[in-house]
């Protein structure tokens, strides 16, 4: 049953992985097009309009992205402060528990999240006149990250071979 907690988290690690990867991606070029915005504005006079487009929706995907990490490392919200003060033996269950509202609550963000999309590709964006179907895939990817994400830790805190003492991993540690 250990394995099965080990190789739960490890999987998490994985996906967090390419998850922080995409959103340090997605912050240099926010950062990159928020300078060029700037430049274009008051240094060099060039009639560039997406950059604040762009830039808005990049925080947006970078910050529903990063959702899932903040749940591989245990730093999305839970009740901590009556989950330390509970026994060791229904603390697994207390954990298990905040996964599976967590999981619950980013299912209906993914579903919903779909319907959103498709509606999205009926409205064009502002400045590109694009489909914001396409910015709007944000959504419902993320729920689906942080479902699986949840699901991995779900796994991790319900085989561990000891409850979990904080809702909180100072560390990723790969051991417990």
């Amino acid at each position: 049953m250990i394995d099965i907690a080990q190789s739960a988290k490890l999987w998490s690690m994985r996906v967090n992985w390419i998850v922080e990867r995409v959103c340090v991606a997605l912050l240099v070029v926010l950062v990159l097009d928020v300078w060029l915005g700037v430049l274009v504005r008051y240094v060099i006079p060039l009639p560039l309009t997406f950059t604040e487009e762009l830039a808005r929706y990049l925080m947006i995907w970078m910050a529903l992205l990063a959702v899932s990490s903040g749940i591989a490392y245990r730093e999305h919200i839970g009740v901590a402060f009556i989950f330390e003060r509970m026994p060791s033996s229904m603390r697994r269950w207390m954990a298990v528990a905040f996964d599976v509202m967590g999981f619950a609550f980013f299912f209906v963000l993914f579903w919903y999240g779909l319907g959103f999309v498709e509606r999205g590709f009926s409205r064009l964006t502002m400045i590109y006149a694009i489909p914001k179907g396409y910015v709007f895939v944000g959504v419902p990817l993320a729920a689906a990250i942080a479902c699986l994400q949840l699901a991995l830790m779900g796994l991790h805190d319900f085989f561990a071979k000891t409850s979990p003492e904080t809702l909180v991993a100072t560390t990723p540690d790969l051991k417990d």
